[in-house]
């Protein structure tokens, strides 16, 4: 048999977990190459748990993390070295487009097709040799599903289940891999709202799975550590120039600012304690025509981020690339890459109780604090930046180390 074992390591905190399935290929061999494999992951762990203990911090030619944006900048610089060096995907050929290999590119949910175009055309952790693979993607887009396979407004979400369980099968029966592990070291990538439950339609994809979500929503079965939160981006023209800085903090002369319709239970809060009632604190349900969204945010020093229905928002990532501070209202919500992110550095949580006393919780940020706030959102930006082709530490490899690091935390042991 072979026992996967879900173990918390390194930077993620403790959650251990067990489940067994089969461990023989189909001609009853052992399977000595994930014996190997789990032995190169055994020394990435070992390597990244003593560089978190050093104090010399590892150059690199492409900006060094460090600072207290990271919790553990050396660990995390150590990792994403080792994920450089050792990891692999496999992407599943099965499927065609648009409901597979394919996805929105130019919409809210344009993280989902972005990273599934580009894990297909990268050269360097897309392996074609499934033995070699650390972890198995299933290149379905949820997104597309509902387009394509959804009947508006019908309520009836069975087409995307038998969908969904259909892939699964398909895999499952032509490769071991599924089988091997229950489907731990395996992975799916959605933004839309509807990712969190469409994975519970299959049992061990929802139980051991790494569900990489933008709604990250700790309230409906998200875990962190085995799930991975991705941020949500709205790529309305495909691409983010123009969309990159702003002012220094001098000359942000509002204090915060939020526009955006009323919907989901924080918002109407929101607008009721603080639409025109205050300069200082600017929200609006619709901006007023001469105003330009993403002006405004860089005059702003704080940008407000309520959830909606669901508990991503873009407007934490446009906040990051203009320059302006996010604050964070929302319940349940767990931030993008926050395994290595320390966000309480960079960012501002404020529970939806604590509403009223908005202004009073920014008033209360000294100047001195503020502009390191500013200064750390500007350093921590790359890590959220769109490119093609992807550069180092930018969203696309920090959504690969996140999964990197859930698959660190599982190991497949196989029991004689």
């Amino acid at each position: 048999m072979v026992q996967v074992v879900i173990e918390q390591e390194g930077l993620l905190s403790s959650n251990n977990e067990s489940v067994t399935g089969p461990n023989r290929t189909r001609d009853g061999r052992s399977n000595s190459k994930l014996v190997k494999l789990e032995a190169d992951l055994a020394k990435a762990r070992a390597a990244i748990h003593e560089a978190g203990k050093s104090e010399i911090q590892i150059a690199d030619p492409d900006n060094t993390p460090q600072g207290p944006m990271y919790h553990n900048s050396r660990a995390f610089h150590r990792s994403y070295l080792e994920m450089e060096k050792e990891f692999k995907v496999y992407v599943y050929e099965e499927g065609e487009p648009p409901l597979f290999h394919n996805g929105p590119c130019k919409s809210i949910y344009s993280s989902e097709g972005n990273f599934i175009h580009l894990i297909e055309l990268d050269k360097q952790i897309r392996t074609q040799d499934p033995e070699k693979a650390h972890v198995y993607f299933l290149p379905f887009s949820i997104t597309m599903m509902v387009h394509y396979v959804y009947v508006k407004d019908s309520h009836d979400m069975s087409p995307i289940k038998q969908t969904v369980r259909d892939y699964v099968n398909v895999v499952a029966t032509k490769y071991p891999y599924w089988n091997r592990s229950l489907g731990a070291d395996h992975f799916i990538l959605s933004c839309h709202d509807w990712g969190p439950v469409t994975s519970s339609y299959i049992p061990y994809m929802f139980k051991n799975s790494i569900r990489a979500l933008c709604n990250a929503n700790t309230s409906e079965g998200f875990r962190p550590s085995k799930d991975v939160s991705f941020p949500e981006i709205n790529l309305v023209t495909g691409d983010i120039k123009g969309w990159l800085g702003g002012p220094s903090p001098s000359q942000r002369p509002i204090l915060a600012f939020f526009a955006g319709g009323l919907h989901g239970p924080i918002r109407p809060i929101l607008l009721d304690h603080w639409k025109n009632k205050d300069n200082d604190i600017q929200v609006y349900e619709r901006l007023p025509k001469k105003m330009k969204y993403h002006d405004i945010m860089k005059k702003s020093k704080f940008c407000l981020c309520p959830s909606g229905y669901e508990v991503a928002s873009p407007r934490i990532v446009e906040a990051i690339y203009t320059g302006c501070v996010p604050v964070l209202i929302s319940d349940h919500y767990v931030p993008p890459f926050s395994d290595v992110l320390n966000w309480k550095s960079f960012s501002v949580e404020v529970s939806v109780s604590k509403i009223p006393e908005l202004k009073n919780i920014l008033m209360g940020i000294s100047q001195h604090q503020y502009i390191r706030m500013h200064r750390r959102v500007v350093q921590i930006r790359k890590h959220f930046e769109v490119n093609s082709p992807p550069k180092r530490f930018d969203v696309f490899h920090m959504i690969l180390h996140s999964i990197w690091l859930r698959r660190l935390n599982v190991r497949i042991h196989e029991l004689v």
